[in-house]
């Protein structure tokens, strides 16, 4: 992908790490792996690790001795990836080994098909995921077989190998990318918690509301939105371990996945095109609010406005939303050029119900950044865009789901990226960057072709879709799921 905007600039914007690499290359250069086996292997398991730490030699990857990857006190190092092959008693698990629970990702290796089945449902498969993960304690599922292997992640998403070892395309395209940053909700300090300040009787509100029960409504019958998966309902070994895999999950009381979001209107200003470029630049244009982006061989100076989203909370029933409890606010304010983060949780939510940011925080927040950012740039070159104006009064709409929309389907005016990018795990740096990143370069081919531009939708590799743009959220949901919207709501709004 080519970065039309710095690193910088995406540190300073969103506060994705310097060093988050978003190239294959890049991921291959940084990777530290480990193989820390269980007391006893199957001779498969013992060959495919071989073959796997031979495909990662040669495509630059060393993994570490035991001593190189551990530090004085015997626990792993941070950023150590760890292939825990076989199955351990529980004094010897790798999670017990780690630093934090935040600082290592963890592989299971296991000599046996996955526990799917071509006819399992979305829901079905995710669940059995879910409850391997929390019995194993582990963030990555690898099943081998005599003629197969497969990745299972916490995502859901599931990735098939018509061969008994791992090839090295394989390990390169689809294995490494898993492997690059780990699944993590947003920390505390990553943003501000504003308990009860989001106001919930107000007509604006009302009217945001209404938008995400339609959307619910149309959603409800579709297999492929995941719902909730409860942690109360898996099988752990012990109750210690419940109380780390409580603790990983920030004392959420299950896992939904996708999200429902509402942008709320933010008037831009016109990006200013210069005739400069470089990190001089990116570094005095964001002392000025402004952020540099490559756009057609131009760089665009685009004022960086604040922006605000009406997001479903994490752990919710997206088929089935109680607006007054399930929706949150959350936003990004620029401050001394760096952009913060917020999180305004209901007035007068029910007790009973725990309002966490999504996992998907960080790329929502992407996402409503690169509307306004788009925005910004089309009053400059395409003074007359409908997009602009749209985005000032009525904001936009952001789904996400677990499934790829045939194309059939897909809103006219809606530019299609993101299909060759490294297929990385949600809720992750370069899930967010990919977001940003891919929506300048659909504006780009919109602008290129002369067509119009009205949204994105950003597919992400073996994960999941995200449609961003100018329909509400119960117009998007009636494209996405003909079969149960009696008529289409018009586009107009």
């Amino acid at each position: 992908m080519s970065n039309s905007i710095s690193s910088y600039s995406l540190h300073h914007l969103l506060g994705i790490p310097l060093d988050t690499p978003l190239d294959i290359d890049e991921m291959c250069r940084r990777l530290k792996p480990v193989i820390y086996p269980a007391p006893e292997l199957s001779p498969r398991l013992v060959r495919f690790c071989q073959v796997l730490a031979a495909e990662m030699l040669a495509l630059g990857i060393t993994v570490l001795a035991h001593e190189d990857a551990s530090r004085n006190d015997g626990r792993f190092a941070p950023g150590t990836v760890i292939f825990a092959p076989g199955y351990f008693p529980d004094n010897l698990l790798a999670i017990n080994r780690v630093t934090t629970l935040y600082n290592n990702i963890i592989v299971g290796i296991y000599d046996e098909p996955a526990p799917l089945t071509a006819d399992s449902l979305p829901q079905q498969r995710l669940d059995a995921i879910v409850g391997r993960l929390a019995r194993d304690m582990v963030h990555i599922l690898i099943f081998v077989t005599d003629q197969t292997w497969t990745i299972c992640t916490m995502n859901g998403g599931v990735v098939t190998f018509n061969t008994p070892m791992p090839s090295r395309e394989d390990v390169r395209n689809t294995l490494v990318p898993k492997l690059t940053a780990q699944v993590v909700p947003p920390r505390a300090e990553e943003l501000d918690i504003k308990h009860g300040m989001l106001q919930t009787g107000t007509p604006e509100f009302e009217a945001v509301a209404k938008d995400f029960l339609q959307c619910s409504a149309l959603w409800s019958s579709n297999a492929c939105l995941l719902t909730h998966t409860s942690t109360e309902g898996l099988e752990y070994r012990s109750g210690f371990y419940k109380r780390i895999v409580a603790r990983y999950l920030d004392q959420r009381s299950g896992m939904s996945y996708g999200f429902f979001a509402s942008q709320l209107p933010v008037a831009v200003q016109p990006a200013i095109i210069s005739d400069e470029s470089g990190s001089m630049l990116d570094h005095e244009e964001q002392k000025q609010g402004r952020v540099s982006i490559r756009v057609q061989g131009r760089t665009m100076l685009v004022p960086v406005p604040q922006v605000r989203v009406i997001t479903t909370r994490s752990g919710c029933r997206k088929n089935h939303l109680e607006a007054k409890n399930d929706l949150v606010e959350i936003g990004l304010v620029q401050r001394m050029g760096r952009g913060r983060a917020y999180l305004k949780t209901p007035t007068g939510c029910s007790p009973d119900t725990v309002a966490k940011p999504s996992f998907d925080t960080l790329t929502i927040l992407a996402h409503a950044l690169g509307n306004a950012l788009a925005a910004s740039i089309l009053m400059t070159i395409r003074p007359k865009a409908e997009f602009p104006f749209h985005l000032a009064r009525f904001g936009a709409s952001m789904t996400h789901w677990h499934d790829y929309p045939q194309n059939e389907l897909l809103p006219e005016g809606y530019h299609l990226h993101g299909e060759q990018n490294p297929p990385v795990a949600c809720s992750t740096p370069q899930s967010a960057a990919y977001s940003l990143l891919g929506k300048i370069a659909a504006l780009e081919n919109a602008l290129e072709q002369g067509t119009a531009y009205r949204g994105d939708v950003h597919v992400e590799p073996c994960h999941g879709t995200n449609i961003v743009g100018m329909l509400s959220l119960a117009e998007t949901a009636g494209l996405m799921n003909p079969a149960h919207s009696p008529e289409l709501i018009p586009d107009e709004q």
